[in-house]
């Protein structure tokens, strides 16, 4: 009874100390967005014909619809030329600034509403990608996405070491945003354009609120229990999400292939072979027929897609075969890409795939990135080839400090860095909350991603 009292209580401790997953949420942010914004940039010339007003699928019908399903799209509040590019405009700005990772808090709400806008306009269009983003997009918006690989790294990051030196620092831009944000949802509810389906409306409340809470706590409170009651919440959100995607994931994974299995064409170990011959879907017939044209792997691919979709959702608990079916699933994904033409579908199921991708591979992979784009960044800065450049390209001059924290030969340390008494060093001051620029007095808590 005790072991089993402690594992409660561990369980507990680890989902309600942490957002978990971090690398994990950060792919899936990346993943996604990046699909999106390939999407919109790959149909801006046609946008007019699949979400304009002047489409085959008019405003009218589009109206029609709406009025019966509840569905929240922001593109029919108005049937105006300039309405609909403003809102694609913005759908794509959205995208990209979540991809870097700028207020991911901020920009996953935005990033949601031009998904629903959009894609609740002509429902018709899309190849099942649509889908999977449809739905991972609001999961999206409960994630602490930001806290690797982002803009708001950096910028938390940096405030720490402001911090250390002992130097405030005020956060302008968030609480204007979150004005901004707030004005437009006061507008729209005020003039009635929050009609229809209740959900989404009342989550863009309910997160402009809680936003609004994590602020006034954090500038007023003097007390630290808000704030970590706070934090508490929000990771449990967080961590409760990452559980939901992952379990929709598996969903997936579980549907498609137990449909499969009941179709005659998988049963005979065929299916494979027809798609590949049909015209919608054949961009490369010269690659088609050589991927056909051998009649045993058409029947190992058509059984083994199958397997690998059934068995998937139950080897979660086995690390190494979990690895293995990932990384088929994943080549499998990008086979269809090119094969049969489906970039955006194969895009958004291979950033739903990345969930389940190990910690530590993806640490390698951020650090060779970050490894090509320091380098990129030294060739390209003026000097940085030579010698005493520093992580940008820039050079450092004799006797001082390197980004790496080591010193160059030269002239010695300064008495300040050499730890005199009158100028103590930034270690050695105690910074109690190195995440929250406007009160230092508390820990970062609440919704700082």
């Amino acid at each position: 009874m005790n072991r089993f009292a402690l594992a409660v209580s561990t369980g507990i401790a680890r989902v309600t100390e942490a957002a978990l997953g971090p690398y994990q949420t950060a792919m899936i942010r990346i993943g996604f967005s990046a699909t999106w914004l390939l999407f919109l940039l790959r149909e801006f010339p046609h946008r007019q014909e699949l979400y304009g007003p002047d489409g085959p699928w008019s405003w009218n019908l589009a109206e029609q619809l709406v009025s019966l399903n509840g569905a929240f799209t922001v593109l029919m509040w108005s049937d105006g030329q300039f309405w609909f590019e403003t809102v694609y405009v913005l759908a794509v700005v959205s995208s990209v600034l979540l991809l870097l990772g700028w207020r991911t808090r901020a920009m996953s709400v935005l990033f949601m509403v031009g998904v629903l806008s959009l894609q609740n306009r002509s429902i018709f269009m899309g190849d099942g990608g649509d889908n999977v983003l449809h739905l991972m997009c609001i999961y999206l918006v409960f994630t602490r996405c930001g806290q690797v690989w982002s803009l708001d790294e950096r910028r938390a990051r940096r405030t720490r070491e402001a911090h250390a030196r002992g130097e405030q620092v005020v956060d302008r831009v968030g609480p204007a945003l979150w004005g901004v944000l707030g004005l437009v949802l006061v507008s729209s509810a005020f003039l009635d354009r929050l009609s229809g389906d209740w959900v989404v409306p009342a989550l863009l409340w309910a997160l402009w609120l809680a936003q609004g809470l994590w602020w006034v706590v954090g500038r007023f409170t003097r007390s630290g229990q808000s704030r970590i009651m706070l934090d508490v919440v929000a990771n449990i959100v967080h961590n409760g999400a990452l559980l939901v995607i992952m379990a929709e994931a598996c969903l997936i994974y579980a549907t498609a292939g137990w449909y499969k299995i009941q179709g005659s064409r998988w049963q005979d170990g065929t299916a494979v072979y027809y798609p590949l011959h049909l015209e919608s879907f054949s961009p490369w017939p010269a690659l088609a027929d050589l991927l056909s044209a051998n009649g045993v792997m058409v029947m190992l691919v058509t059984y083994g897609t199958v397997a690998v979709q059934v068995a998937f959702p139950f080897t979660l608990f086995n690390r190494r075969v979990k690895n293995v079916l990932l990384a088929a699933m994943i080549t499998e994904h990008a086979v269809i890409a090119v094969v049969l033409g489906l970039p955006f579908f194969s895009l958004a199921m291979i950033a739903a795939d990345s969930v389940f991708l190990p910690t530590s591979f993806l640490r390698r992979l951020g650090e060779g990135a970050a490894r090509v784009r320091g380098r990129l960044w030294a060739r390209s800065a003026p000097g940085g080839d030579g010698p005493g450049a520093g992580l940008l390209g820039r050079r450092v001059p004799k006797g001082r400090p390197t980004p790496e924290g080591h010193r160059t030969p030269g002239r010695p340390a300064p008495p300040a860095e050499q730890g005199s008494a009158k100028t103590p060093r930034p270690a050695d001051r105690r910074d109690d909350n190195p995440g929250d620029p406007e009160n230092p007095g508390h820990r970062p808590v609440g919704f700082p991603a």
